[in-house]
């Protein structure tokens, strides 16, 4: 009779475990890190008020607009520039739940390419970082319009990752073709006169050498 009951407790107590396994393994508390952010914001110039972008809703979008500052670690890139060249800011806020942890400066119109700033001062008290610039993303002003942010279309924008400019990654004075022939027919010219003169001085070097030997050998 005992052994019965021993039995009947090991098949019920299996059950159970078989039953409760898929519970504990779904469960919220295993399915993410608690660190995990959840949404990011995004507020600035020409807004009347923050857009809301959250990783349960539009993951794809999400991941692009957290991928503009996720990686602006370290020191930073760049010196600060001058803030006549930064044009419009947007701030990028990433949430965990509803606790704003980190928050960065975009600038997708600056000039030479989008620049990207980290406060020192971080939502995240425990979060103890250094204030720095960086080169923003090819991608930053095109990811932030996908989201709602008044920015125009950039159809010169270089799509792909990495670091660089945004909209444009050099200005139109760089990217002038006239400008850059003429300098070089210019520079080409003064190399050719220079080389010239060089050539003349050695003749009249040489010449005067050979004169010189001449009337030392008679």
């Amino acid at each position: 009779m005992g052994a019965r009951v021993s039995r009947r407790w090991l098949l019920n107590g299996a059950l159970l475990a078989m039953f409760a396994a898929p519970q504990l393994l779904t469960s919220p508390a295993s399915a993410a890190p608690a660190n995990t952010p959840t949404a990011v914001t995004i507020a600035g110039d020409g807004m009347t008020q923050p857009i809301t972008v959250p990783a349960a809703d539009k993951p794809e979008l999400f991941n692009a607009v957290l991928g503009q500052v996720s990686w602006l670690k370290g020191k930073g890139q760049s010196s600060s520039p001058k803030p006549d060249k930064l044009g419009p800011k947007y701030t990028v806020t990433v949430l965990v739940g509803d606790a704003a942890k980190q928050t960065y400066d975009l600038y997708p119109l600056a000039t030479g390419g989008p620049r990207a700033f980290r406060p020192a001062k971080q939502p995240d008290k425990k979060l103890k970082t250094t204030a720095a610039w960086f080169y923003g993303r090819l991608t930053m002003s095109e990811t932030l319009r996908a989201a709602g942010v008044p920015l125009p279309e950039q159809p010169e924008t270089l799509h792909g990752g990495g670091v660089g400019g945004g909209d444009r990654v050099f200005d139109d004075d760089t990217l002038n073709p006239g400008r850059d022939i003429d300098k070089l027919l210019t520079d080409l010219r003064q190399m050719l006169l220079l080389n010239g003169a060089v050539v003349v001085i050695i003749t009249l070097g040489l010449a005067g050498i050979a004169l010189l030997v001449r009337r030392r050998t008679r």
